[in-house]
């Protein structure tokens, strides 16, 4: 059931925060790596956001073989001056943080919709996360894969779920990435670095 192991990560991710000021490298991108089945179920519409997704976890993941923290991570390339080049921890940081906004605004899509077609809630979501970081021809073929897009149905099936779990499921994920979300967010603003990039 990845929904769920999906949505139990991030639930953990949020109650650590709510305790602690400090999100740790490990845990964050072990919950990520969990987000990645999700990608796959959508298919082709998302196979460059998949691929992208999955190396930049990957990278935070070996990252916290050597560094505790999120906040440690990015004042090194600060100090490094790399924030912004290519195959840093931060601009790493920065794209998967992008997936996970996407993830979540695609549940809330559609936990809000109704009918079988996953089009409308998949390209919302593409539209406001991730489209205005992409050049014209990513667009252009993200637009040609919402066609084979699966079906309501067809994705609760690859995901293990019946309607009902789905949507709760989703519900915790969008309620506790939110709390992530937000925490990496303010990582970015309190280091004058902005996320629009």
């Amino acid at each position: 059931k990845p929904l769920r192991k999906m949505a139990e990560a991030f639930k953990d991710l949020a109650n650590t925060l709510n305790s602690q000021t400090l999100m740790e490298v490990a845990p964050f991108s072990h919950a990520c790596t969990l987000v990645s089945p999700l990608f796959r179920c959508l298919g082709i519409a998302f196979k460059f956001a998949e691929l992208d997704y999955v190396a930049k976890v990957g990278d935070l993941a070996e990252a916290s073989k050597s560094i505790t923290t999120l906040h440690t991570m990015m004042d090194q390339d600060i100090q490094a001056n790399c924030v912004r080049k290519a195959g840093s921890h931060t601009r790493n940081l920065l794209r998967v943080k992008r997936g996970l906004d996407m993830v979540k605004v695609l549940f809330e899509e559609i936990i809000a919709a109704e009918g079988n077609s996953l089009k409308d809630p998949a390209s919302k979501a593409y539209t406001q996360v991730f489209a205005p970081y992409h050049g014209w021809a990513i667009r252009k073929a993200v637009s040609a894969g919402m066609y084979a897009l699966p079906t309501r149905q067809q994705l609760m099936i690859k995901l293990n779920e019946d309607e009902v779990s789905a949507r709760t499921q989703m519900q915790n994920y969008v309620a506790s990435c939110e709390t992530v979300i937000s925490y990496i967010d303010k990582l970015f603003t309190s280091r004058d670095l902005g996320i629009d990039w």
